[in-house]
């Protein structure tokens, strides 16, 4: 839950920087970081609503392995296009493909979760 808080908080100060301060960057720059900022918002919210759910009903292994794989999907993949792009570190751009991955397999124990509960 202390992941979720200050990703969220992140996310929301990231994004007013860009939208303010960030307009003097490139233009592909710009909307790099920008999916990065949908991805990092769009999945803390997620792990919000599985660590609740994990907290109201005994946690599963599914979910359990769904909330790592978000974490490590924020990190691995928005962080490391911020850092990449902020702070031109190119070599950090091998390891984006890993946090989409890890989006990926976080969703499908959602779905593998949802067909255990059928």
């Amino acid at each position: 839950m202390i992941f979720v808080g200050i990703s969220g908080c992140f996310s929301v100060l990231f994004g007013a920087w860009l939208a303010h301060g960030g307009q003097s960057l490139a233009s592909n720059v710009q909307s790099s970081l920008s999916t990065a900022l949908q991805y990092q918002l769009f999945h803390t919210i997620t792990l919000l609503v599985c660590l609740v759910w994990a907290k109201i009903k005994p946690p599963s292994k599914p979910v359990i392995i769904a909330c790592i794989c978000f974490l490590l999907g924020i990190l691995c993949f928005s962080c490391t296009i911020y850092i990449k792009l902020i702070f031109e570190v190119p070599l950090l751009g091998k390891l984006t493909p890993i946090g989409g991955m890890s989006f990926a397999l976080a969703w499908l124990m959602l779905a593998l979760e949802g067909k255990n509960n059928l």
